[in-house]
């Protein structure tokens, strides 16, 4: 499969600029297993890469020259100067590619121009890190062609800087770093602050299990300002209590500092799921290290709930999702990404996939919702080169 892929992508390239590219990359998207808007606490987070990969087929210049193309948006190849690359200058999908040569040149590598076609599987919108798949391959593939000789990590902290500054969306370091360094069959746990991880297995087909990604396919935006309302809130408490960052907060001192806040409700509520939620992300990587992988389902749950009532961004359609799936018989379910829309995860018994889809298509139908998709998410493995 990734053969034929790289092949297509080339062919296109090669219609569009002439001559065949100097190689072929792909990153994934990723699901976040669990840990929620805990990455900008300096927090920890649990993600697994896709089989739905962004595919960047590169090659490079040297007369400053930009040239990048989406096999999935309408038009001809979008030509941008290199030396002009400023934040806040682009507010289309180029921005994504073309602020991570900014990123680049801006940490001091000397990136003279390239021709990108670019083509993904990652569902727009769908909470699954399409924008991270799409900086991180562009990364990769100007890595290797310029041998600039940076690690995955260094790539993720470049991509995030590019969505940051040059995009204007506040996200933390998760998605990038998932795309990067993710591991196939494993789910990462990785500690936002210091950016350690274990990759922890997650071979759930051998242990009779799926993970059915739904996208509800309502659209959200992280660039607009809900997610950077949460995002000051937390670091309001973080202030309020006299920390750093919400990451410093025991799970054992929890009740006692929300007292501290006072009249301060929705200070209170970011709180406490930032520190909930961290403690589920590690009760749900030692469920994994014993084996008890069925036990992870309700946790969960607890952590829909947790963004469902405290950090409210959940939406009618993600809260049937979960509704539906546990009542149909799922060990557990819970919407994944940052909210406001995209997919929900539901871990099943592998014999009850058919009845819990029906059920969730069923339910969407007779709420007048749009048709979900669904599909099964398969631990795959981090960016990598295809040809």
């Amino acid at each position: 499969m990734s053969k034929a892929v790289a092949e297509r992508v080339s062919e296109d390239f090669r219609r569009l600029y002439g001559t065949g590219p100097e190689g072929v990359w792909a990153a994934p998207g990723r699901v976040n297993l669990i840990g929620e808007h805990t990455d900008y606490n300096d927090g920890f987070v649990m993600p697994f890469a896709l089989p739905h990969t962004a595919v960047a087929a590169v090659s490079r210049r040297t007369d400053g020259v930009l040239r990048l193309h989406s096999g999935d948006v309408e038009g001809g190849p979008v030509e941008l100067a290199v030396p002009e690359l400023a934040p806040g200058s682009d507010h289309g999908w180029t921005a994504y590619p073309a602020g991570v040569v900014w990123a680049l040149r801006e940490a001091g590598h000397e990136i003279t121009g390239a021709d990108v076609h670019l083509s993904s599987t990652v569902p727009a919108g769908a909470g699954l890190s399409s924008s991270a798949a799409l900086e991180v391959v562009v990364a990769l593939a100007l890595n290797d062609l310029f041998a600039l000789g940076l690690g995955g990590l260094r790539l993720a902290r470049l991509c995030r800087r590019a969505e940051n500054v040059y995009v204007g969306a506040p996200t933390g370091i998760m998605d990038q770093t998932a795309a990067a360094c993710c591991a196939e069959g494993h789910a990462m746990f990785l500690d936002t602050r210091d950016l350690t991880r274990r990759q922890l297995p997650f071979d759930l087909a051998a242990e009779g299990m799926r993970l059915l990604v739904v996208d509800t396919r309502v659209k959200h935006a992280h660039s607009d300002g809900e997610y950077g309302n949460r995002r000051a809130g937390c670091e309001r408490g973080a202030a309020l209590l006299g920390v750093d960052t919400l990451r410093d907060i025991p799970y054992d001192d929890l009740e006692a500092l929300l007292a501290r806040l006072g009249g301060e409700e929705e200070v209170r509520r970011l709180v406490r799921h930032v520190v909930t939620e961290n403690h589920r992300v590690e009760t749900v990587a030692a469920l994994l290290e014993s084996g008890a992988t069925r036990a992870i389902g309700p946790v969960l749950v607890e952590g829909h709930a947790s963004l469902r009532d405290d950090f409210r961004v959940s939406c009618p359609e993600l809260d049937l999702v979960v509704d539906t799936a546990v009542q149909a018989g799922a060990l557990g379910a819970r919407m994944t990404g940052g909210g406001f829309g995209g997919s929900a995860i539901v871990l099943i018994e592998a014999a009850d996939a058919d009845t819990v889809t029906k059920a969730v298509v069923e339910a969407f139908a007779a709420a007048g919702f749009a048709t979900p998709r669904v599909f099964t998410a398969v631990p795959s493995p981090g960016a990598h080169r295809l040809a």
